[in-house]
């Protein structure tokens, strides 16, 4: 079991039931998945670009990553439906927890003019989301094996009813909200 799954069926576990008053511990709010999605544009002309992506995704998050395609054309953006244009992975148990625990201690602090992120990121419903714009804040990655720098999405998906519920569960887990 990883070190932020242990402090969160711990520490985390008994700050939120304090906080929020729960009667239940089933009641208590917990992480349930991170997907991990990079759309690729250049795909479109270039095979070898969606193939570097998910190396390097595969790299990131220790999971194969499926690729995504588009569900209509359009045709401003010249693409098809039925194309290869993205990649993702669904992380889940452990290595959800592995990856959350880089991601917030390692990854984030090595962004430049970092000043935290966007606490109103929440989509309503206890989720949040969180763009990076380069890969290269991970230290699995490389510098001199990337191609091109490309951004990601990464969405935290909990049980948390409210977003004020999922906004104190991140910040029990280290997440650094800008003030």
């Amino acid at each position: 079991m990883t070190r932020l799954k242990e402090t969160y069926l711990n520490e985390i576990m008994d700050a939120m039931q304090k906080k929020f008053g729960y009667k239940n511990v089933m009641e208590i709010p917990k992480l349930d998945k991170i997907v991990i999605n990079m759309g690729v544009g250049e795909a479109k002309e270039n095979v070898k670009a969606l193939e570097s992506a998910c190396k390097d995704m595969e790299t990131i998050s220790g999971q194969k990553p499926i690729i995504t395609k588009a569900k209509k054309s359009v045709a401003n953006f010249k693409i098809r439906e039925g194309l290869a244009i993205g990649c993702k992975v669904t992380l889940r148990g452990d290595k959800m927890y592995e990856f959350a625990d880089r991601l917030i201690n390692l990854a984030l602090p090595r962004v430049r003019d970092f000043r935290g992120v966007n606490p109103n990121a929440f989509d309503g419903r206890g989720n949040y989301a969180v763009g990076i714009k380069e890969q290269l804040i991970f230290p699995e990655i490389e510098y001199d094996k990337v191609d091109k720098v490309r951004g990601m999405d990464v969405i935290f998906v909990t049980t948390a009813k409210t977003d004020e519920e999922a906004r104190e569960l991140l910040r029990l887990f280290g997440m650094p909200f800008a003030k």
